[in-house]
């Protein structure tokens, strides 16, 4: 039956592979790799069913042959340790045809891959009857519209401006020095000592450049085409879409069979996956030995039926557990007590996400009125000292210049010192004792910022959980309608203090001494207001009172009756 089987691998020389080399294996043929000068005859290898050789629209005609592909992707690959090629190994559904094979590959393949900007070598393997199977290979490089390799890493410069690190690639830095961000180099500060600056910064302190290299990142900047390639979310996707493909195929067939790209854990079963077994474990059992994988597969698929057979008994065993009143009544108390821990978890937060916003409001502010007068100050710094040189070389005879010169001068004077002034107002209020300290100030309301980030999300979390909580409480309290609800009532109030003082306890050893009593009070005010629980306290007082009264109206009326057949008995 048709199974789900995708394998990806990536060939690369740091593995000792060669893109060559594996396109001649899949497809049965000779190529000679220009590379290393190594020649690859895979001619006499049997198996192969159908080959061929996908290109976008602007890939060079002549890598439709393969040998010119796959040696044009080594020679754009320099180092000894390069990434060649993305490799895939699917499975085929047994219920098609081998024409049904190409068109499934040829369809999913163009839609995949080459519509993606990739060029694919493909090839169908079918040994046995038993284990048909396709490799694909995928080019890891995209390619401009004129046809040519695109980079896979750009060198990017971490570049700093008032303070504030960033990277840019060689294209952006053209543009971000006109915004003042500078490169970093490594300076002497003293004899052994090293530390990267801005060459403003270490002119202005005198000190020596010890290397013509500026600051970078680690690996560069990835291109975002390939990050996106070689993402996981990516992997998932292809893996989704085959099996859809397969499906589609199957359904386009008449066959009722379907395939799953997901884990037994993710479809939520609970059975062992059996393995691979491959053509070398099934040709020995064919001829009457005992394979290691086949013989695993068979007892993993005993242990499956016995867990299946166990699985049946425990379903009929909770179907007769599950309607009893004591049972409904644990599942709704344990259901309760998770509410009061998610709503405290939810307070808890909320009271953080306060404080840090609140802080984060009153401290932005004072950071962007920071930076503004930093760039004010410049400006004024740099246009003062324009004019102070134009006023040394003015002519000394030229007076109504020199005056006005000089009053400009005097004027940009008087407004730095106020905006210094006011820079030392606004570095008191955030507890700077110069502007040194602004990095720390703007480090700790970043991550600030980040925490609230991560606080939204557990926020996000918790009341999921909380939702989840009270839809499956509102299921139980549907299946328990035909009930007596002040047996159900009785029930629940006998068990609930245990499993509050639970949750408390829990609560109490999670958050330790940051526990607060008044938030747990607020969270079992806010459950009980969610399950409307005042409300049924009154419908069962109200049953009570009713009941009360019908039974008194039954005590007085009792020896009416009684006289009544005595009289008629006489």
């Amino acid at each position: 039956m048709a199974i789900y089987h995708l394998e990806a691998k990536v060939i690369s020389r740091g593995t000792g592979r060669s893109a060559c080399a594996a396109s001649a294996y899949m497809s049965c043929s000779e190529i000679l790799n220009a590379y290393d000068g190594i020649r690859h005859d895979y001619t006499r290898k049997g198996g192969l069913v159908w080959e061929q050789v996908f290109l976008p629209e602007y890939a060079p005609a002549a890598w439709q042959e393969r040998s010119a592909l796959w040696n044009a992707v080594e020679e754009a690959e320099k180092t000894k340790d390069s990434r060649l090629a993305r490799e895939f190994v699917v499975a085929l559904p047994i219920e098609l045809d081998k024409g049904a094979w190409q068109d499934l590959l040829s369809d999913f393949i163009r839609a995949q891959f080459v519509s993606d900007g990739m060029c694919a070598d493909v090839a169908i393997h079918d040994m046995d009857g038993h284990n048909p199977h396709a490799h694909i290979m995928l080019t890891v490089r995209p390619l401009t519209e004129a046809g040519a390799w695109q980079y896979k890493t750009e060198k990017e410069y971490l570049c700093v401006r008032n303070s504030e690190e960033r990277g840019f690639t060689a294209t952006e830095f053209k543009e971000a020095r006109t915004e003042g961000w500078e490169k970093q180099y490594p300076y002497y500060v003293d004899k052994k000592k090293k530390e990267y600056l801005p060459p403003s910064e270490a002119e202005a302190r005198g000190l020596e450049r010890a290397d013509k290299h500026p600051k970078s990142t680690k690996y560069g900047r990835q291109n975002p085409i390939s990050a996106r390639w070689n993402s996981e979310e990516q992997l998932l996707s292809w893996r989704e879409a085959w099996a859809d493909a397969v499906n589609r195929a199957l359904e386009r067939d008449g066959h009722d069979a379907r395939i799953d790209h997901r884990s037994f854990a993710a479809q939520g079963i609970d059975e062992q996956p059996t393995i691979h077994e491959g053509v070398t474990a099934r040709t020995m059992e064919a001829k009457g030995f005992v394979s290691d994988r086949c013989e695993l597969n068979r007892q993993i698929k005993k242990d499956n039926a016995l867990l299946r057979a166990i699985k049946a008994q425990v379903r009929k065993l909770a179907e007769v557990v599950r309607n009893t009143i004591p049972a409904i009544a644990e599942a709704m108390e344990n259901l309760r007590a998770n509410m009061l821990i998610f709503r405290y978890q939810l307070l808890h937060i909320g009271t953080g996400k306060t404080k840090i916003t609140q802080y984060v409001c009153a401290v932005k502010p004072e950071i962007n009125r920071y930076t503004e007068l930093v760039g004010q100050i410049k400006e004024k710094v740099k246009e003062r000292k324009t004019l102070l040189a134009e006023k040394q070389n003015t002519p000394i005879y030229l007076i109504p210049v020199q005056r006005k010169l000089s009053a400009r001068i005097a004027e940009l004077t008087e407004e730095l010192e106020e905006l210094r002034s006011e820079k030392a107002l606004v570095l008191g209020r955030l507890e700077c004792a110069d502007d040194s300290g602004m990095a720390s100030v703007k480090k700790g309301i970043a991550a600030m910022e980040a925490d609230l980030r991560k606080l939204e999300k557990q926020e996000q979390r918790y009341t999921d959980e909380l939702d989840n909580a009270l839809r499956q409480y509102a299921e139980l309290r549907a299946q328990v309608k035909e009930f007596n609800p002040l047996v159900l009532y009785d029930a629940c109030q006998a068990l609930r203090p245990d499993k509050e003082k639970d949750a408390v306890s829990r609560i109490q050893k999670a958050y330790g001494e940051k526990y607060r009593p008044l938030l747990m009070a607020e969270s079992k005010r806010d459950v009980a207001e969610l399950l409307h629980e005042e409300a049924e306290v009154r419908s069962i007082r109200e049953q009570l009172r009713r009941r009360s009264g019908e039974q008194s109206r039954e005590k007085q009326e009792r020896p009416r009756r009684n006289q009544d057949n005595w009289d008629h008995a006489r």
